[in-house]
C-alpha cells in the first residue's frame, strides 16, 4: 500500500467526525441477532462499501453445536397501568423491552409483573440492556428506582414481536490482493442502542474498509464480515473454516472503539500470534500505556475464532474493554461516552496495524558486507564529525537484515517503530539492497 504512513491530523479529525455520524444514524435501529434491524444496517453500510454483500442463513440451520434460532422482528411494546399511563414504552427506548421477547399482550397484577420486569439495583437510573435469544419469555427493562416505585395493581404488558422461522443476516466484503494470505476484520451488528459496545465497531471497520478498498497496491487480501455476536461467527466459521485456516494470517476483532478514556487489547489464545505482536507493537509505539488482558477474560468473537481446532490467529484492539466501564451494557452506553476524538485514536492504531501486517515479512540483504550507500546517494560523500548521524538508522536496519527476524522484531531490535522501519526498508529495497522474504530462510 502506498498511503502515508501518518494521517495528517485534519484529515483523522474528519474521519472521527464521519464515523461519529453514522454512529448517529444507526443509534436508533433495534438489532438483534436476527431481524430486519440488522438488515437496515447492513443497507446502511452498502452505501459505503458498495461492494458488500448481505447473506441470509435459515433459521434451524446447523452450525457446529448450534441452531441459527427463529428470526424476530417487534414494532411495538408497553406497559400502562390500570389507569392507561404508559410506564415503559419502547419507542422511547429500545432496551426497554427483553431483546428477543417473544410476542405478549397480557393483564397482570404487581406481583406476577416483576418476574418479568429486569433492573439495576446498583445503578437505578439506567435501563439495562438484557437478552433472551434461546430460551423463550418476555419482559420488560426499566430503571430501577421507577421499578421500585410501582404501586400494587394490573398491569397491561403488550409486545407486538414476531419469533417464526426466517433467517439470519450477515454482510462480507472481501478485497482481493496480490497474494491470497488474509487479514480478517470482524465486528458485531447485533445490539440495539449500544454505542461503545455495538455500533463504534462497525462504524469503524466501515471506515478501515473503505480507507483499505483505496489503496490500490494491496498485497494482502483483506476478509471484512459483519456478525451477529456469537452466533454469526460460529455460523460465519461453519461455512468458510477451511479457507480460513489455509488464508488466514492475522485478524482483529473490532469493537469498543469509541471512548476516550484508554486503549487496550486482549490477545489470541497462545498470545503470540502474528495479530497479538503487530497490535502490541503499534500500541507501545504509537499510545504508550494501555491494557492487555489476559485470554481468560475473553468475551467477545475471539472464543470463537480462538476456539481449540479454529485457532486462527484473531486479537481484539479495544479502547475500555467491554465488561470494564461502567456504562457497558446500560442506557449510559450512548453517543456522549462515543465521541469523534476517540473514534478517530482508535482509527489511527487499527489502521498502523494493518499497515505494518501490510509490510511484514523478513527482510534479507543482498550484498556481502556493508554496502557503498554512498554512490546512490543514501550516505554523505564527504565524511566528516557527525556526517552518519542521519543515516545511522538506516545503516542498523541494515545491520539486522538477515533474513530471521519479522518486520516487528527488526523493527524492536535496532530500538525504532515499525512505521518507521517500512520506508527505510522500501528505500533499500527500491535500490537493490533489501529483498523480503515471506519467511526465514532454510536452516535461519
Amino acid at each position: 500500500m502506498n498511503d502515508p504512513v501518518h494521517m495528517p491530523g485534519e484529515a483523522l479529525r474528519a474521519v472521527g467526525e464521519e464515523m461519529h455520524r453514522w454512529a448517529r444514524d444507526l443509534f436508533p435501529i433495534c438489532r438483534s441477532i436476527t431481524g430486519d434491524g440488522v438488515r437496515e444496517t447492513l443497507r446502511y453500510f452498502q452505501k459505503i462499501l458498495p461492494d458488500l454483500t448481505m447473506h441470509e442463513v435459515p433459521s434451524g440451520t446447523q452450525a457446529f453445536d448450534w441452531t441459527v434460532p427463529d428470526e424476530w422482528n417487534i414494532t411495538e411494546a408497553y406497559l400502562e397501568n390500570e389507569a392507561g399511563e404508559r410506564i415503559v414504552d419502547f419507542a422511547d427506548s429500545n432496551l426497554h423491552v427483553l431483546n428477543y421477547s417473544e410476542p405478549v399482550d397480557c393483564w397482570v397484577d404487581r406481583d406476577a409483573l416483576d418476574a418479568h420486569l429486569y433492573s439495576l439495583p446498583d445503578q437505578p437510573d439506567l435501563i439495562p440492556y438484557v437478552t433472551s435469544y434461546y430460551q423463550r419469555r418476555w419482559g420488560f427493562c426499566l430503571p430501577h428506582r421507577l421499578r421500585e416505585s410501582l404501586p400494587a395493581g394490573r398491569y397491561h404488558a403488550v409486545i407486538r414481536a414476531r419469533l417464526e422461522p426466517g433467517s439470519l443476516t450477515y454482510g462480507e466484503l472481501v478485497l482481493p490482493g496480490q497474494v491470497e494470505d488474509e487479514v480478517l476484520l470482524s465486528t458485531d451488528i447485533s445490539h440495539p442502542s449500544i454505542a461503545n459496545n455495538e455500533l463504534s465497531g462497525p462504524v469503524m471497520t466501515a471506515a478501515l474498509a473503505r480507507w483499505l478498498s483505496q489503496q490500490h497496491e494491496r498485497r494482502l487480501t483483506y476478509r471484512i464480515v459483519f456478525l451477529p455476536e456469537t452466533i454469526g461467527s460460529v455460523v460465519y466459521l461453519s461455512r468458510h473454516l477451511a479457507a480460513l485456516k489455509r488464508n488466514v494470517v492475522a485478524g482483529y476483532l473490532v469493537i469498543c472503539v469509541g471512548d476516550e478514556r484508554t486503549y487496550s487489547m486482549m490477545p489470541s489464545r497462545d498470545g503470540d500470534s502474528r495479530a497479538d505482536r503487530v497490535a502490541r507493537h503499534v500500541l507501545r509505539q504509537r499510545v504508550g500505556a494501555y491494557d492487555e488482558y489476559d485470554f481468560l477474560e475473553r468475551g467477545g468473537d475471539e472464543r470463537q475464532y480462538c476456539s481449540p481446532g479454529v485457532d486462527l490467529p484473531v486479537a481484539v484492539v479495544m479502547r475500555s474493554k467491554y465488561g470494564t466501564y461502567p456504562e457497558y451494557h446500560t442506557s449510559a452506553d450512548d453517543l456522549s461516552l462515543v465521541t469523534p476524538v476517540g473514534l478517530a485514536g482508535a482509527f489511527d492504531v487499527l489502521r498502523d496495524c494493518l499497515h505494518v501486517l501490510e509490510h511484514d515479512g523478513y527482510y534479507r540483504v543482498t550484498t556481502l558486507c556493508e554496502p557503498q550507500l554512498g554512490k546512490r546517494g543514501l550516505y554523505p560523500t564527504l565524511s566528516v564529525k557527525g556526517s552518519a548521524t542521519g543515516v545511522r538508522d538506516m545503516m542498523n536496519v541494515l545491520a539486522f537484515c538477515d533474513g530471521r527476524r519479522d518486520l516487528v522484531a527488526l523493527a524492536e531490535r535496532v530500538r525504532l517503530s515499525a512505521l518507521d522501519v517500512i520506508p527505510m526498508l522500501e528505500t533499500l529495497q527500491t535500490h537493490g539492497l533489501v529483498e523480503r522474504l515471506d519467511s526465514p530462510p532454510d536452516g535461519a
